[in-house]
């Protein structure tokens, strides 16, 4: 049954939930954890729970954030919400990606890819969408911003594996953390509440693997199989920063939004120096040059690298040699670092490089293997490393300079 709330301006009606969407959802905990397959209505639900946050509890100038790995996927629960209440007196704002309601508060729409860019607001409620494909940094950013106003917060996503945040703080919930709830919402639920058809469910059943088809349709982890380097012998290979020489360096070059990372190794393979920051490019190549000096590095020469690497070599460094990045070297490279890193030849400290490793994916393509980190989180630093375990020498030898058109 809808409920009618009497908001500053005319009157608010909540649309229905079905049972276990609205207890999953609104829940009187502050913090609601919701594990749910794909298309189960965990969207919709928290579109209609943050609306009700921003109608009950909002006011003039007050902010409600809907944030998701990446703003195409923000960009998807604006629309839906733009058209379910473009007849309410709202307005909307599509280079701002947000929605004014008739009581004054605002819903912004909101990508996680730079958590940076999300702390300083004061937000009185928000919703995580596609937590597990997340970065934990954003989510560490958005509960920043409901400190002053002790909002709450709405965490939904896919299950994908056990080692993300998102994995985990869903077991917490689950094992009953005061403040909490915790929720799992299968295609079983939505098929008996009528959202979803069976006979859909039972085809995907049909045609995916199993793995696949539980995570998607049941919210039954997987053993994170799509990681090319083994999760039990990533943290095997966590070891504190070394203080040696370096013998080898990996150079990976900034992209748009990503970092430019330097990773550089011992004789034993322990990475003893590790450098990661955005930077124009001339004090990007200054840089380099002084903590590279005269020891081998190999540096991703790809599009723009490529005169960094002139630069880099100006005044005979030919220290620096360049690597450029195709499916087929990529493949060959990460090949090698999965073998490093299986043999514990390679080691590294706990932190980015091992959170990237972790995160790190392949899949099965009619061309190939490709390798990737998922959607909205960065593989910098696994580049870096695989760049660095091949000019040290623990890797298999890289095809230099290969480029597939």
């Amino acid at each position: 049954m809808a409920t009618r709330t009497k908001a500053r301006k005319g009157i608010y009606r909540r649309p229905p939930l079905y049972p276990k969407q609205d207890a999953a959802i609104f829940t009187p905990e502050r913090y609601a954890i919701t594990e749910a397959t794909t298309k189960s209505g965990k969207t919709v639900g928290c579109i209609v729970w943050l609306t009700d946050q921003a109608m009950t509890n909002g006011g003039e100038g007050r902010n409600f954030w809907w944030v998701a790995p990446v703003y195409p996927q923000a960009k998807i629960a604006y629309r839906r919400l733009k058209r379910s209440a473009s007849e309410c007196g709202i307005t909307a704002n599509e280079s701002e990606l947000s929605i004014r309601l008739p009581n004054g508060s605002v819903i912004w729409f909101k990508s996680g890819e730079k958590p940076d860019n999300l702390y300083g607001e004061d937000v009185y409620a928000a919703v995580i969408d596609e937590a597990s494909r997340l970065r934990e940094e954003a989510w560490h950013a958005v509960r920043s911003t409901l400190t002053h106003t002790k909002g709450p917060l709405r965490i939904i996503g896919n299950v994908k594996g056990r080692r993300n945040w998102f994995y985990k703080l869903a077991r917490k919930a689950e094992s009953g953390e005061p403040g909490m709830a915790y929720a799992k919402i299968t295609a079983t639920d939505a098929v008996e509440a009528g959202i979803l058809d069976g006979a859909e469910i039972q085809d995907a059943k049909a045609q995916l693997p199993a793995a696949v088809f539980a995570e998607l349709y049941m919210a039954e982890p997987s053993d994170d199989e799509g990681n090319p380097f083994g999760i039990e012998a990533i943290a095997a290979c966590v070891r504190p920063l070394s203080d040696a020489d370096p013998v080898a360096w990996g150079i990976d070059l900034a992209k748009s939004q990503d970092w430019t990372v330097l990773i550089a190794l011992d004789a034993h393979g322990n990475t003893c120096r590790f450098e990661r920051y955005q930077a124009p490019w001339q004090d990007t190549i200054r840089r380099i040059r002084e903590s590279v000096g005269m020891i081998p590095a190999l540096v991703d020469s790809t599009g723009v690298g490529d005169p960094v690497l002139e630069a880099l070599q100006e005044g005979g460094r030919d220290n620096f040699k360049g690597f450029k990045f195709s499916a087929a070297s990529k493949q060959q490279l990460m090949e090698g670092l999965a073998v490093a890193i299986q043999q514990q030849g390679v080691g590294y400290p706990e932190g980015p490089i091992s959170s990237e490793l972790e995160s790190f994916e392949y899949q099965y393509t009619r061309t190939g293997v490709h390798y990737s980190a998922p959607e909205g989180v960065h593989d910098d630093c696994v580049c870096a490393l695989a760049l660095a375990v091949s000019e040290a020498g623990t890797g298999p030898e890289p095809e230099i300079g290969v480029i597939v058109f």
